[in-house]
């Protein structure tokens, strides 16, 4: 057996599958999870204990490797679908599948209203995110909607897709009373927002929630305890970027009268 680490044998794992399938010209390809083993086997790799985790790295955690890359034409993307049980689907998709906040977006001041106990004891960056959003009520600024938290952590299987899990689910009502679902993915500072992810939550709302309007939204903590809040379009052929704010969470008496005036501008605007 080859003394690979887990990076390199995920990779040479997925390539192989790849290049079993790939030709100039084609655009998407389905393959199952039992071509890893046959695979491994080949090219005599040890497999992991968990099979399903390599190709969840690649759907959410890390970039294909660059053999895979490279054959994407300029401006699109591979990615890796589910296509029933056991089976996935390389497709070509135009635009960023990893999405990250702006650093050249301006931040905006709010009073931290989150509990100190909350603080103090939230497990990991998830959990301290959630929270935040909720005691701070940010999706309802964010969005301009009266937002109320439905349920955490809700899991549905889907048709074509198999079994999805969004972070948190949202309803809301807007002034003219029209119904919202917000399905929110929370990440860390260091972790990465996929394409897949959003995607999901849009299936998992439209399956769930047939009859309110979906906004899907991410939220991720960027420095200097900032919540890094975006916006999709799910209605679009492709994923798209709708809108992303930047909210820093401070004491009150650290919004100056300067500040709040330019804030009070912009709400006029």
């Amino acid at each position: 057996m080859k003394p690979e680490t887990p990076v390199s044998r995920y990779s040479e794992l997925i390539e192989a599958v790849f290049l079993e399938h790939y030709s100039p010209g084609v655009d998407q390809f389905t393959f199952d999870r039992d071509e890893l083993v046959q695979h491994a086997r080949r090219r005599r790799i040890r497999l992991p204990k968990n099979l399903g985790d390599v190709i969840y790295s690649f759907r959410y955690r890390k970039n294909l490797p660059e053999k895979i890359q490279a054959t994407a034409p300029e401006g699109m993307s591979w990615l890796i679908r589910s296509a029933g049980v056991g089976r996935y689907r390389f497709v070509l998709t135009k635009g960023e599948i990893r999405f990250k906040p702006n650093a050249l977006m301006s931040v905006t001041k709010i009073p931290d209203s989150t509990p100190g106990l909350i603080s103090r004891y939230a497990l990991n960056d998830e959990q301290a995110l959630l929270a935040i959003i909720r005691y701070n009520r940010l999706l309802d600024i964010f969005t301009r909607v009266a937002c109320y938290s439905l349920q955490s952590h809700l899991r549905s299987s889907l048709p074509a897709i198999g079994q999805v899990e969004t972070d948190e689910i949202y309803v809301g009502v807007d002034r003219q009373g029209a119904h919202y679902v917000f399905p929110v993915q929370a990440k860390g500072q260091k972790d990465t927002l996929g394409t897949l992810q959003i995607e999901h939550d849009i299936h998992l709302c439209r399956h769930k929630f047939p009859g309110l309007i979906c906004r899907p939204i991410a939220a991720q903590f960027a420095r200097g305890r900032t919540v890094v809040l975006f916006e999709f379009d799910d209605n679009a052929q492709e994923l798209r970027l709708v809108r992303e704010c930047h909210y820093r969470l401070v004491n009150p008496d650290e919004i100056s009268r300067e500040e709040m005036e330019r804030y009070r501008t912009l709400s006029d605007e």
